[in-house]
């Protein structure tokens, strides 16, 4: 089951016990927020995506109400974006849409990437590898656990109208 995995992973920041597991479905943003009891903006959502080079997975960690820019993400990524299928997306991290996170994905196969959108939160939650659980982190956790390789602005819809 992969959130034993990711539990497993957690220890050794002292993470693991802080995933939660839900009775209820956490698979989606809205979902997530009403399990954990937060605005749905704190949700790190992990979006995965096919790398510039078809051999890597690319994962943006991003608050539940940003979306990603195309334009901004072709800029940084040098590609257009294109999602990869729920098959692929095992395939590349081991987790199943819903609970796909930043942490213990095969070395190698993915590079984690951060969201500006998710510093304005002390504190968000990414699915820790299942779609019914979730791990409260600060943005450093996040950062560290996740093995991320950077902070990345690639998503729109979540900064104030200036």
């Amino acid at each position: 089951m992969s959130v034993e995995i990711v539990k497993e992973y957690l220890k050794k920041w002292n993470k693991d016990k802080d995933v939660r597991e839900f009775e209820e479905s956490s698979a989606t943003v809205e979902l997530a927020a009403q399990a954990v009891g937060v605005i749905p903006a704190r949700i790190a959502k992990t979006l995965s995506f096919l790398s510039k080079d078809g051999v890597h997975c690319s994962l943006v960690v991003a608050a539940g109400d940003a979306k990603v820019d195309n334009s901004k993400y072709k800029r940084f990524f040098g590609c257009k974006a294109k999602m990869l299928s729920p098959e692929e997306v095992v395939s590349y991290t081991g987790h199943a849409v819903g609970g796909v996170c930043p942490f213990a994905n095969p070395e190698g196969k993915v590079n984690t990437y951060l969201d500006e959108s998710l510093r304005r939160f002390e504190t968000v939650f990414p699915a820790a590898g299942s779609a019914s659980s979730a791990v409260e982190m600060t943005c450093e956790e996040l950062y560290l656990c996740g093995n991320a390789k950077g902070w990345i602005d690639v998503c729109k819809g979540w900064q104030e109208e200036a």
